[in-house]
């Protein structure tokens, strides 16, 4: 599988994944406008941009020869598999805006920053992204343009899924229900846990 496509499949898995910066999406979408909750969408970008940079000179350095690439591609699919478990347990509790989070600058651009300390404050988005990358560069070894190709396809993705949940949310408010996005929560643990599988055994035969 071309590594723009696996990173498509993991950034379409994360796109859906439910927390705190995915209901700002959908709250700013249906109480702020389409306009408002891009913007977010826009800082939620920046923000996983700026971590997967982070995490990939930092992974680079971890894994600086081939005995530690199963070592670590064993622990990355691990994780991703608890935290498809964790998601697929999560109960859902959907809060007005001013709870989920609480910005009074004025301006468009505060929409930018929101969504992207919204996701770069969290530690378990930082954990996410280290997991995956010290998979992924275990998987694909010493290959940087597959690596920078899973990511491009990877982040591309969320980003993309995230303007079409803004423009979803705006449009059909009264269809999302607690019982849809408890779904929801189910079917990306599901996926998390497969992809988590599947990285593990492209570890093991890549070493």
């Amino acid at each position: 599988m071309h590594p723009l496509l696996e990173g498509s499949i993991l950034g379409f898995t994360l796109a859906v994944m439910l927390g705190p910066a995915m209901f700002s999406l959908i709250q700013t979408s249906i109480h702020r406008g389409l306009y408002r909750g891009m913007l977010l969408a826009g800082g939620i970008f920046l923000s996983d941009l700026s971590l997967v940079w982070l995490c990939y000179f930092g992974a680079v350095q971890v894994i600086g020869n081939d005995r530690n690439y199963l070592m670590f591609g064993i622990i990355g699919g691990v994780i991703l598999v608890i935290f498809g478990i964790v998601t697929f347990l999560r109960k859902v509790q959907v809060t007005d805006d001013n709870n989920l989070i609480n910005v009074k600058m004025p301006g468009p651009m505060t929409y930018v920053f929101k969504g992207f300390f919204l996701n770069f404050a969290n530690p378990f988005v930082w954990l996410f992204w280290v997991s995956v990358m010290v998979t992924v560069s275990s998987g694909y070894g010493s290959d940087s343009w597959s690596i920078r190709a899973f990511f491009i396809g990877c982040l591309f993705t969320i980003l993309s899924t995230d303007i079409i949940k803004v423009i979803i949310a705006n449009r059909l408010k009264r269809y999302l229900k607690p019982r849809i996005l408890i779904m929801i929560n189910h079917a990306v643990g599901i996926m998390l846990v497969l992809f988590g599988i599947y990285l593990v055994v492209k570890t093991f035969i890549n070493f």
